[in-house]
């Protein structure tokens, strides 16, 4: 970790408490995802999984559903490393990625004159849009792994890969639906989706609109909003002729909209929705 200075009287008690900087962090959020953000361009700054899971942890730190560090990418206009609450590197939040292309623009990172820009993460390259002030527009991975009428034992759902794992579960009166009991079953059952599984439970609530709640792993609980799941959801509907229409807007858990739209042949992939800055500060990681 960055901030380290030698002393050769000081000791390890004394390391810990002088020894370590602060660092500049932003809150952000992503239709209710909310992330720490920290501007690691030079890469003077390395965390520990259990220093990421501490500021992380809320009550007693900073509070979040992830930690994204931006760094300097050689193909792209920046990097987006995604870290789950856990403090262990996380597959695409696509959430995440809209508050990254946010934050990116507001520490002065060039854009496109269409408002643009390109950035990687888990090893392949996005394309991000200002679309209107605290609003996002991003071009997701094309979905793949779709499975039908999975047998948990629970009641049959759906699976989609849409950059992270999302298993999709039908349901009507959403809000009395028990997400963290029969979240928490199914996202562990890796006899069934290798590696675990983010937990979907949607309400169809018209042909082009429906309702989302998820239970996201590394989170362990269910979030406020999800983007890979409102893709997901939105992208499953639409292939089992719930939801005919290309452009569905996905209601989440905060009460804010997402919109996903895609070709007719689900392969070209956007995801928008609000983005923004909370607050700034300063922290410590221990």
């Amino acid at each position: 970790m960055r901030g380290i200075r030698n002393r050769p009287d000081m000791n390890k008690h004394e390391e810990k408490h002088f020894m370590t900087e602060e660092i500049s962090f932003s809150k952000l959020s992503g239709a209710g995802n909310d992330f720490v953000v920290i501007d690691n361009r030079d890469c003077s700054l390395s965390l520990s999984q259990q220093e990421i899971a501490g500021m992380c942890r809320r009550r007693t730190g900073i509070g979040a559903d992830g930690l994204i560090l931006i760094e300097p990418s050689a193909s792209a206009d920046f990097m987006m490393k995604y870290h789950n609450a856990d403090g262990h590197l996380g597959s695409m939040c696509g959430n995440g990625g809209r508050a990254a292309v946010w934050f990116a623009h507001s520490i002065g990172i060039p854009f496109g004159d269409d408002k643009g820009c390109r950035f990687e993460a888990g090893g392949h390259t996005y394309r991000g849009w200002i679309t209107a002030h605290e609003t996002v527009r991003l071009q997701m991975l094309e979905p793949k792994g779709f499975r039908e009428e999975i047998d948990t034992g629970k009641g049959a759902c759906h699976f989609v890969d849409t950059g992270s794992p999302h298993a999709i579960f039908y349901t009507t009166g959403l809000e009395g639906v028990d997400v963290v009991g029969r979240g928490s079953e199914v996202r562990h059952r890796t006899d069934l989706f290798q590696g675990g599984t983010n937990v979907n439970f949607i309400e169809v609530t018209s042909p082009d609109s429906l309702s989302l709640r998820t239970f996201e792993r590394g989170v362990e609980d269910e979030t406020l909003a999800c983007g890979t799941g409102a893709v997901a959801a939105a992208i499953m509907s639409h292939r089992l002729g719930m939801t005919p229409a290309t452009t569905v807007q996905v209601r989440v858990q905060s009460g804010d909209t997402l919109e996903v739209r895609f070709s007719s042949d689900m392969k070209d992939v956007f995801l928008k929705g609000p983005a923004r800055i909370i607050y700034r500060g300063t922290t410590t990681a221990s």
